[in-house]
């Protein structure tokens, strides 16, 4: 086999192999991307917070996400107007937007803090991994220490969730699936 091919397969091979980084400002656009109100799905499964008994409250909006401080951050409100409402704010990590920061107002009476993955990240999927560098997520207390947002690619469906951890183990978490 002639040297060039086989020099342009290995190329293509590791090519292939290289895993596609995000940049902060595609994850921030992405964030950006999911404004407006999102209904909770009837058709797809609901688990953790998103789960409601038939009856007990009703779907109404599940999530809305809106650009706060003229651009500077996008707000998501998960569940407004019920006992289940927590709020994450989304914004640059610094000046020089080196990554994507995040704060979630959580249920479980804690604030973790947030930095982009930008590995897992495409403009599909948002992955947002507790800031290690924070108290809390190097504790055992029980903290949502991952989120995860993943759009459909015709953008009408939007599964998040929202895994938690106590005792540093993982346990069982919140999906929601939601709907234009």
């Amino acid at each position: 086999m002639p040297k060039n091919i086989i020099v342009t397969m290995f190329l293509y091979v590791l090519y292939s192999a290289t895993a596609y980084a995000a940049t902060p400002s595609e994850v921030y656009k992405a964030i950006g991307s999911l404004a407006g109100e999102w209904q909770l799905s009837e058709t797809m499964p609901q688990q953790g917070s998103c789960h409601f008994q038939e009856g007990t409250e009703p779907l109404g909006n599940g999530i809305t996400f809106k650009y706060i401080g003229k651009g500077t951050t996008v707000q998501e409100d998960l569940l407004p107007d019920t006992e289940r409402q927590m709020v994450t704010m989304y914004h640059c990590k610094d000046i020089a937007c080196t990554n994507i920061k995040a704060t979630h107002y959580c249920v479980k009476m804690n604030q973790p803090q947030y930095i982009a993955n930008l590995k897992e990240s495409t403009p599909n999927k948002i992955v947002m991994e507790c800031d290690m560098s924070t108290q809390l997520c190097n504790s055992k207390e029980n903290y949502v220490y991952k989120i995860i947002h993943e759009i459909s690619p015709d953008g009408r469906h939007l599964k998040s969730s929202y895994l938690s951890k106590k005792d540093n183990k993982p346990i069982p978490s919140t999906v929601c699936n939601f709907e234009k």
